[in-house]
């Protein structure tokens, strides 16, 4: 039944791509209806001119220069309903470059580096002649230095995902857009979704209760002055409480302490920046209603005799309007103005786009709107004064924290991918959690700023505190540039090549790494730390942490600390080299099982953590009672998966190596790097079948990849958490 499920969705697929292909060529077709060499490689939308090259000379089997609808359709009609022989020998074509009926060792090199620059793969020659050579003598059964037809079939059969996917679809050989799939029922109105997120959901709803109750009691008490008073005074009640809501999901140290009690149990305080952008949307929309209908009431007004006009109205004290000297229309005006410019400068767009600082600043807009309230509105310090003195309070301690002692950068190492890793001298005092974050001020980049970012070092590293900030806004190029600008270089760089040649991919690293540091003496000021759902992870019995680009900052801690504790469980025979680890199970670990989950888009990427990686890989013992306690998961999104046929040699030829060298390719650590993007149904399928305890999947990245992992957590039952700061 499985099987048979799967031939009619791969019909489908095929159906539909078939249609796609057609419309492609029509529209890129001229009045001969044929297209040449360029077209076709524009059509085909690949980096290298090879497999494009290879493809056409075998479409255009009459040799006339061009392919026409008929030839196409005859040679895709063969990939479709031809046999896993006739798609076989497609490939062996493709891989036989001189047409001789065999393959030889320069033309499967030839095919190997082609397959590396369409996956923006960058490997050393003698790398791509390590991968040649495995591939090829393990395809040469005979050893007659020619791989046939029949030998590259028995090979391929070692690889059962190459041949299922060879047998699946024709649709995967050229790669055409995906055609994403309608789901059945929107997530929302899903039994999973709602519980999975019913704290935040119980939340809301009150929240909503709430706001009605007291727009509906502030409105009542003002019946005889008309409905446009009504809903004006409705309106300012649900602000002076938004107002105060606002400040109180800004304190971050109390909400830090608070996850700590039983209260995070109750309230959704992990998505606590996600509900203080809901309540600033809330007072942009109460403050619109609020205003509108006083101007609407003005208007109604208006047939009786006025003494001021409407200017005089809104923007002077002459109606004497307000508590404090009439100024309820100016204060009220400014306010307006002011939110809408917080609300604007706060969208994504201007966030993402490397403008934070236009966020930063605007942001601090809050003081002004907060003294305007009090002016405004003869009520609102009664809500206020309590979460603005907590506020205050905050805020004193930490400026006060942030200035004790002196703070300094002492080294600074600039990473692949524009990525400046702070190494700050830690002092006493500052103690904090695995996974927590920080705001950090350094003067001789901007005086003024401060900027959120998680740490990279565990709790247990006693004499320093790490960052790792990429540069993706105003601030963090010029932090990049400003470290940039010393060329502290090696100079017996060269000489020391020749030397590195035949080590571990992990030296070279390293010395691509202190090429570019710097040792300093720069001030700096911390003011945190503050926790995120992280914290959680030490209570779990199954993590599954997933990391995309950067977003691995704060697991570098995180794994760091939990193999520290493994460490000090972990127990060594004395008469032999047997080693293994005892339960982890106690008071302050719960962990049984983590799994982590790295995805980068480049292969430079990952030099950021790489010596982090293989430290974590090397402390693991070869021996452990319930199977290995921290299994690693490398994606290259870059990289072509298996299912394309432009990668099925090179991935071929990787796992061979991988087996052969016990060390992947791409990174040098011994977790293989896999190519493409992680199908998140097998990855979770697979983490279920563990059993292994609860399952809490902590996530940060990009908010598109957060919604997709999300939804099938909801599907598995998985907890999930998101990093939020």
């Amino acid at each position: 039944m499985y099987g048979s499920n799967d031939s009619i969705m791969s019909v489908d697929e095929d159906a539909r791509w078939l249609d796609w292909v057609t419309k492609q060529f029509e529209s890129i077709a001229g009045d001969d209806k044929e297209i040449d060499l360029e077209e076709f490689k524009t059509a085909l939308k690949v980096k290298e001119s090879f497999f494009a090259e290879r493809f056409f000379a075998l479409f255009d089997s009459d040799g006339s220069g061009s392919i026409s609808l008929d030839e196409l359709l005859k040679a895709l009609n063969l990939l479709i309903h031809g046999s896993e022989t006739d798609k076989l020998h497609f490939l062996f074509q493709v891989y036989d470059v001189d047409g001789s009926g065999s393959i030889d060792p320069d033309e499967l090199r030839t095919v190997l580096k082609s397959c590396l620059r369409e996956s923006a793969i960058s490997l050393p020659e003698e790398k791509l002649d390590d991968l040649t050579l495995a591939l090829f003598e393990s395809a040469d059964r005979d050893n007659s230095g020619s791989i046939t037809f029949e030998e590259l079939k028995a090979e391929l059969e070692k690889f059962p995902e190459v041949m299922e996917n060879l047998t699946i679809s024709a649709a995967n050989w050229l790669k055409p857009p995906n055609i994403d799939k309608k789901r059945q029922t929107p997530r929302y109105l899903t039994p999973a979704y709602w519980h999975n997120n019913s704290r935040k959901l119980l939340f809301l709803c009150c929240y909503v209760c709430l706001n009605i109750l007291l727009f509906t009691l502030a409105a009542l008490k003002h019946t005889a002055y008309g409905i446009w008073i009504m809903i004006a005074k409705g309106c300012g009640q649900c602000l002076n409480f938004n107002c105060a809501l606002v400040v109180v999901l800004m304190l971050r140290r109390c909400l830090t302490w608070l996850r700590a009690t039983w209260v995070v149990r109750i309230l959704p305080l992990d998505q606590y920046v996600i509900l203080h952008q809901l309540v600033g949307y809330a007072i942009f929309g109460f403050t619109v209603v609020h205003t509108a209908a006083h101007v609407t009431n003005f208007v109604v007004l208006t047939k009786n005799p006025m003494s001021f006009h409407f200017w005089e109205y809104l923007l002077t004290t002459r109606p004497g309007i307000g508590w404090i000297s009439g100024t309820a229309s100016i204060t009220g005006v400014i306010l307006q103005l002011l939110i809408i410019l917080m609300l604007v400068c706060s969208s994504t767009f201007v966030r993402r786009s490397g403008h934070f600082e236009i966020f930063y600043w605007t942001h601090l807009s809050y003081i002004w709107v907060w003294l305007l309230l009090i002016l405004h509105c003869p009520n609102f310090w009664k809500w206020f004064v309590v979460p603005g003195v907590i506020f205050l309070l905050e805020k004193i301690v930490g400026l006060a924290v942030s200035r004790i002692g002196g703070l300094y950068i002492v080294e600074v190492n600039l990473l692949p991918s524009k990525v400046t890793h702070l190494v700050i001298k830690r002092p006493q005092f500052f103690h904090f959690k695995p996974g927590d974050y920080v705001y950090i001020n350094i003067p001789v980049i901007a005086k003024y700023e401060w900027h959120p970012f998680t740490i990279s070092s565990a709790p247990e590293q006693q004499d320093t505190l790490w960052l790792h900030i990429r540069s993706l806004g105003q601030w963090t190029n010029r932090l990049y540039e400003h470290f940039r600008r010393p060329q502290v270089m090696i100079s017996e760089t060269k000489r020391l090549t020749k030397s590195l040649r035949n080590k571990p991919k992990q030296s070279q690293v390293s010395l691509k790494i202190n090429e570019n540091q710097r040792f300093c003496n720069v001030k700096c000021y911390v003011d945190g730390p503050y926790g995120t759902p992280t914290r959680r992870i030490f209570t779990s019995e199954h993590a599954v942490l997933i990391g995309a680009g950067i977003g691995i900052t704060p697991f570098a801690s995180i794994l760091q600390s939990i193999m520290y504790r493994y460490r000090m469980r972990k127990q060594n025979c004395p008469n032999c080299n047997y080693s293994w680890c005892e339960n982890l199970k106690d008071h302050e670990m719960n962990l049984r099982k983590v799994d982590f989950i790295w995805i980068n888009r480049d292969q430079k990427s990952f030099e950021w953590f790489v010596s982090l990686l293989t430290k974590l890989e090397m402390d693991q013992a070869d021996e452990e009672p319930e199977g290995r306690f921290l299994e690693m998961h490398m994606y290259m999104t870059s990289a072509l998966s298996k299912n394309d046929m432009k990668a099925i040699g090179l991935q071929m030829a990787l796992d061979l190596l991988a087996k052969k060298e016990k060390r992947d390719s791409i990174t040098g650590l011994r977790t293989r790097t896999q190519p493409g993007r992680p199908d998140w149904s097998k990855v979770f399928h697979k983490v279920a079948e563990e059993k292994k305890g609860k399952v809490h999947v902590f996530f940060c990245g990009s908010p598109a990849l957060a919604k997709v992992i999300k939804a099938q957590c909801e599907q598995f039952g998985f907890k999930f958490y998101k990093e939020n700061f």
